[in-house]
């Protein structure tokens, strides 16, 4: 054997992301990318909200959802390298930009994951059948079984992508099938019984009201996550083309599934009667004790279960190769650029996210309710994510220009030339930017709304505060190492 092959010279034995290994192929992702972005609880919020949650879904698909899926699959096969959004931001602004969209994309996971776990356990409670119900408010219960939940994620995740995909991919479908399985309950109920909602043209359309606007952006984030399977390009088989190919059959899937699974719930369940997190597993419950199935219900909780752990490790998986990446740029600590010798993960990444995921979870839990701590982590993760979509759009903008755009025969390019990209990505980051305005102002049902703001945006500030330091000091220690 050559020393070429198997020795110094080897490039992958010096460069961490060369040792990452290609395990996931065309299903993988987009099973991946449903796992990531379809959301039970999103359809729950949604159902909680009203009809005119039904148009919201469409305009959020038109103006947001096909506008972002247009940018990725420009962006991720324009530069297939791993780090994704991070790598654009830093392609198109230098290092300081990209870090502050790297830094915030990663960070606003120690807030959604508590928020996630949250809902995925208050979901899990239905296992038990209709009386599991009363377990959704025990903050025992909450607290236990969504440490479990980011435990199996993390364990599988540093095990490897060719264990962890399983659960990924699982995720996926369990997610999927008891939205399906939602969908024909109340198909059957409504043709022989009528649904409890009266669905009109007028009730459809979006109303303006201050306490229910902080909704609006919850849409919005709702349709979130193709990107992320992009941080992970160097670990696809074929990137270029089988990123484009599996965002929009996910897509496709996933915007029909919110339109149509809130028209079920609110078919089964009027909308006040709706819980935010659990409502969809409530509704599930209580169609199928209707028609008599009620093992049916159980199904689907333990299926949304698996789902919802899939959500989580796809997450944990996607999101921790970013500080990865910029731990080998030296603007976060070594370590965070480190791979585990035996599984080739970035196992330092991993467990740096859960860790400070699972204090957060804990701090957020005192002194407040559990619907205002759910709400605060999922506004405060809404703003700190939608920063670096902020760069995301703009960056198109910026690349567009370059010759290597058109040069590029395996680049899926945003339609109708630069005036296509000014407008696709002007509008999503328009929307964007009004997503993260709105998620300022508390909802209606907050106990205590100012200090509901005070908590949030104290939150966001602390967050970027941390990351600005940390870069800061990653610069100077460059600087000095250079000048040395």
């Amino acid at each position: 054997m050559s020393q070429a092959a198997n020795g110094p010279s080897d490039p992958s034995a010096c460069n961490p992301i060369g040792q990452l290994r290609k395990e996931m192929g065309f299903w993988d992702v987009l099973l991946f990318n449903i796992a990531t972005v379809l959301g039970p609880r999103w359809i729950a919020g949604a159902a909680h909200n009203g009809t005119s949650s039904i148009s919201l879904w469409v305009i959020a698909a038109v103006f947001f959802f096909v506008p972002s899926a247009l940018v990725i699959n420009e962006l991720s096969s324009r530069f297939p390298h791993e780090g994704g959004l991070y790598v654009w931001s830093k392609e198109a602004f230098g290092d300081f930009h990209g870090f502050v969209a790297g830094w915030c994309y990663w960070i606003y996971t120690v807030f959604y994951f508590p928020g996630l776990l949250l809902a995925s356990a208050s979901m899990s409670a239905y296992v038990i059948g209709e009386s599991g119900a009363r377990l959704e408010h025990d903050r025992a219960f909450l607290l236990l079984v969504s440490l479990g939940l980011l435990l199996v994620a993390v364990v599988l995740n540093i095990i490897g992508l060719n264990v962890g995909k399983w659960l990924q991919n699982a995720g996926g479908a369990g997610t999927y099938l008891p939205l399906l399985m939602l969908v024909g309950v109340a198909g059957l109920l409504w043709v022989r019984h009528g649904s409890v909602t009266h669905f009109s043209l007028g009730h459809v359309w979006p109303t303006w009201n201050w306490d229910t606007v902080n909704f609006w952006s919850q849409i919005a984030f709702a349709f979130t996550g193709l990107e992320l399977v992009s941080c992970m390009s160097a670990e696809v088989r074929d990137p270029q083309r089988t990123l484009p190919r599996a965002v929009y059959g996910a897509g496709a899937l996933i915007a029909a599934m919110y339109i149509v699974g809130t028209l079920a719930v609110l078919v089964l369940v009027p909308a006040g009667e709706v819980s935010v997190t659990s409502g969809v597993f409530h509704a599930i419950t209580a169609g199928s004790i209707a028609l008599k199935v009620g093992f049916f219900g159980i199904l689907a909780a333990v299926l949304v279960t698996v789902g919802n752990a899939g959500g989580v490790g796809s997450t944990v998986a996607g999101i921790a190769r970013v500080p990865f990446v910029v731990g080998i740029d030296q603007y976060l600590p070594r370590a965070f650029g480190k791979i585990h010798p035996h599984w080739k993960t970035p196992y330092v990444s991993i467990l740096v996210q859960a860790i400070i995921s699972g204090l957060i979870l804990l701090v957020s839990q005192i002194n407040q309710s559990t619907r205002d701590s759910y709400q605060q982590l999922v506004d405060a993760a809404i703003i700190l994510y939608f920063i670096p979509f902020l760069y995301m759009f703009a960056a198109a903008i910026w690349l567009s220009r370059r010759r290597d755009r058109t040069e590029n025969d395996r680049a899926v390019l945003i339609p109708g030339g630069l005036p296509g990209v000014w407008i696709t990505s002007g509008v999503a980051f328009f929307i964007t930017l009004v997503s993260i305005v709105l998620s300022v102002f508390p909802p209606g049902e907050s106990s205590n709304r100012t200090s509901f703001l005070f908590r949030t945006l104290l939150w966001v500030v602390a967050a970027l505060a941390v990351g600005l330091t940390l870069y800061w000091r990653g610069l100077r220690a460059k600087q000095e190492a250079h000048s040395a």
